[in-house]
C-alpha cells in the first residue's frame, strides 16, 4: 500500500527514510522537497504528480510523509500517519525535529514494527511498549515464555492489552467522556444551511487484571435511519459510527450495549459558554438576555454570557446585534453534562475474576469550535 515513508524537517531535510518497494528510489524525497516544502502555495495534504501520490501531515516543524504509486485508501494512509505521531508522542513526549534526532534509533524501530512491507501492522501503544523500550533495546535473551506471550498478544484476540498479571492498580477506576461537537450554519435570513452533530466517546481505564466492561447507550438508538426500521420520533439517530477494535459488535447490534476488554489507559472507544466575536467586529449590542448576564469585553473581543444554574429541560437564550465589516459570525461554546444529540450512557459495569470494586465516572460535553456560523455582513445573532 505504502511504497515509501519519510520524515522531513521544515527545511526539507530528510530525517527518517524507509523504502518498502523497488518502484521508488530515495531521490523521490527531492520531489516532495521541491513541490511541497519549498512551495508555500500548497494547501492540500495530498499531492499527486503523475502516478505518484504524496500524503503528508504537518506536525510542529516536521512533515510526516507516505508515498505510493497505487490507488491506496487515503483514509487508511492518514490514519497510519496520525497513529505514528501519537506513538512517538507516547514514547518521547513530543513530536519535533529535536525529539526525532534524539530518538533516531527508536523511531526506526517503531517504523519497522508498525509497518511491514508497506502495510500497517500492530499500532497499539500498550503492546509496542512490552517489547520496544524507550531506549530502543530489544532483549535477545528473552525467556521462551516471555517471547510467546508477546507473540500471542500481538496476534491474538486481545492484542491491545498486556497480560492481566502485568496490569495492577491500587485504585480501580474507569472514566467515560461523551464529547459532541455542534455544527450549524445559517443564512442572513435565518434559514438553516447546515445542522449536524458529531463526536466521540473517550475512555480511560485504570483497572487491574483483564476486566470485562459493559455499558449501554439509549434504548432507542438508530444507526443509519435509511436502512433501519422503527425507532420513533424520540429516537437518537446516528448516521454512522466507528468503534475501537476491542468492542464486540454483535452485542451492540442486538441491544445497543457495548462489551469489551479495554486497553490499559486512555483510548477512543467510539467516534461518532463563551461566545467569541470576530476580529472584524465594529460594534456589538447585547440587549436581550433571558437568563444570567451578558457583557461585551472589547479587550478580549468576546461577549461573555454567564449562567449561574441550568436546570434539566430548561431553555436559555441571548440575542444581540453585531456589526461586521465582512465575513460570517462564528460562535464557540461549551456545555457540560449535556449532549445535543440526546445520547446517554445508561449503565457502566466492570467484571473481573478477582471481584474487586471499581469506581466509574461518566461525563458529557457539547461544544462548538467555530462551527456555529451565521453568514452576513451586518446581522443579528442569537445564542442557544
Amino acid at each position: 500500500m505504502i511504497s515509501a515513508f519519510f520524515i522531513f524537517n521544515q527545511k526539507g531535510e530528510v530525517l527518517i527514510s524507509r523504502l518498502y518497494r523497488t518502484d521508488f528510489k530515495r531521490s523521490i524525497a527531492d520531489v516532495f522537497r521541491i513541490q511541497v516544502v519549498s512551495n508555500s502555495d500548497v494547501r492540500s495534504p495530498i499531492i499527486t504528480l503523475g502516478s505518484t501520490s504524496f500524503f503528508h501531515v504537518r506536525v510542529n516543524n516536521l512533515y510526516v510523509v507516505a508515498v505510493t504509486k497505487t490507488n491506496a485508501n487515503a483514509a487508511l494512509v492518514f490514519e497510519f500517519c496520525y497513529r505514528f505521531i501519537n506513538i512517538c508522542k507516547s514514547y518521547f513526549g513530543k513530536m519535533d525535529e529535536e525529539a526525532i534526532k534524539n530518538n533516531f534509533v527508536l523511531v526506526y524501530e517503531l517504523v519497522d514494527e508498525i509497518n511491514d512491507f508497506g502495510y500497517p501492522q500492530n499500532s497499539e501503544i500498550d503492546t509496542l511498549k512490552t517489547y520496544i523500550t524507550t531506549e530502543s533495546v530489544v532483549s535477545a535473551t528473552q525467556a521462551p515464555e516471555t517471547s510467546s506471550r508477546i507473540t500471542a498478544q500481538a496476534t491474538g484476540a486481545t492484542s491491545w492489552r498486556r497480560n492481566g498479571d502485568d496490569v495492577k492498580y491500587k485504585k480501580n477506576e474507569a472514566f467515560v467522556d461523551v464529547v459532541e461537537v455542534v455544527n450549524w450554519m445559517g443564512s442572513a435570513k435565518g434559514t438553516t444551511l447546515r445542522a449536524d452533530v458529531d463526536g466521540h466517546i473517550q475512555m480511560r481505564a485504570y483497572l487491574t487484571g483483564t476486566p470485562e466492561c459493559k455499558f449501554g447507550l439509549n434504548d432507542k438508538l438508530v444507526i443509519d435511519r435509511g436502512t433501519a426500521a422503527g425507532g420513533g420520533s424520540d429516537a437518537v439517530e446516528l448516521d454512522d459510527c466507528q468503534f475501537h477494535q476491542c468492542v464486540r459488535l454483535n452485542d451492540f447490534d442486538a441491544d445497543r450495549s457495548i462489551s469489551f476488554i479495554p486497553p490499559d489507559g486512555e483510548f477512543e472507544l467510539m467516534r461518532k459558554y463563551g461566545i467569541p466575536t470576530p476580529l472584524n467586529t465594529t460594534d456589538v449590542d447585547v440587549s436581550n438576555v433571558g437568563t444570567g448576564k451578558a457583557k461585551v469585553c472589547t479587550g478580549e473581543n468576546v461577549v461573555v454570557w454567564k449562567i449561574p444554574r441550568l436546570q434539566g429541560g430548561q431553555e436559555c437564550s441571548v440575542s444581540g446585534l453585531a456589526h461586521l465589516t465582512s465575513h460570517p459570525l462564528m460562535l464557540d461554546f461549551q456545555v457540560l453534562m449535556f449532549t445535543a444529540s440526546g445520547l446517554i450512557v445508561r449503565f457502566l459495569k466492570v467484571f473481573e475474576k478477582s471481584g474487586y470494586n471499581s469506581i466509574k465516572w461518566v461525563r458529557y460535553l457539547t461544544k462548538a469550535n467555530g462551527g456555529y456560523q451565521v453568514r452576513s455582513n451586518a446581522l443579528e445573532a442569537n445564542g442557544p
